[in-house]
């Protein structure tokens, strides 16, 4: 079991699949620009396809310091490939549907209380009052949210592990730690 990541640690590298292309490293992709990497649920999930439209319209916040964004989800490439665009999100969309990367990083599920928290309750609420929908259940239903921020050497600088599905932080947040 990987521990928790923290300020000041080396992000780790790992092999990862986009649902458009085949293996490639995370180091690789970010090459020498801070970066930002987000750990949500899977594409089905309404909270997750609202945050993920909340990064697209938030992005220029940290592109304007050269930080390149992932997102890493639970879900298969196939699936998201089939109901989406290359083009359709301005980051990166990282694929872990075994739980690897999650896992090389810390990021557990949260039981049914994390699951079940009235937050997140109402951040489901709220992306089903915006129309994002409920799509296929993948990968662990109680998998909490993350978030990184780290420097052109993979340094964190910003560590954030969410306490209910709904508790992701805004890039306007994390621009702080690039």
């Amino acid at each position: 079991m990987y521990s928790k990541m923290a300020i000041g640690d080396k992000a780790p590298d790992f092999k990862f699949q986009t649902p458009w292309d085949s293996e490639a490293f995370f180091y690789d992709a970010v090459g020498n620009h801070p970066a930002v990497l987000f750990f949500l649920r899977y594409y089905g999930c309404p909270v997750c396809r609202m945050e993920m439209v909340i990064i697209k319209q938030e992005i220029d916040v940290v592109r304007q310091k050269g930080a390149h964004v992932f997102v890493v989800l639970q879900s298969a490439p196939e699936m998201i490939a089939s109901l989406i665009k290359r083009d359709d999100f301005p980051f990166t969309i990282i694929c872990d549907p075994q739980g690897n990367v999650f896992k090389r990083y810390g990021v557990e599920a949260g039981g049914l209380i994390g699951y079940l928290h009235p937050a997140g309750l109402f951040a489901a609420i709220k992306a089903v009052r915006q129309g994002f929908r409920h799509g296929k259940f993948e990968g662990k239903e109680t998998q909490l949210p993350a978030a990184f921020a780290m420097t052109t050497e993979k340094v964190v600088t910003y560590a954030h592990y969410g306490k209910d599905i709904g508790d992701i932080p805004s890039l306007m947040v994390m621009a702080t730690g690039l």
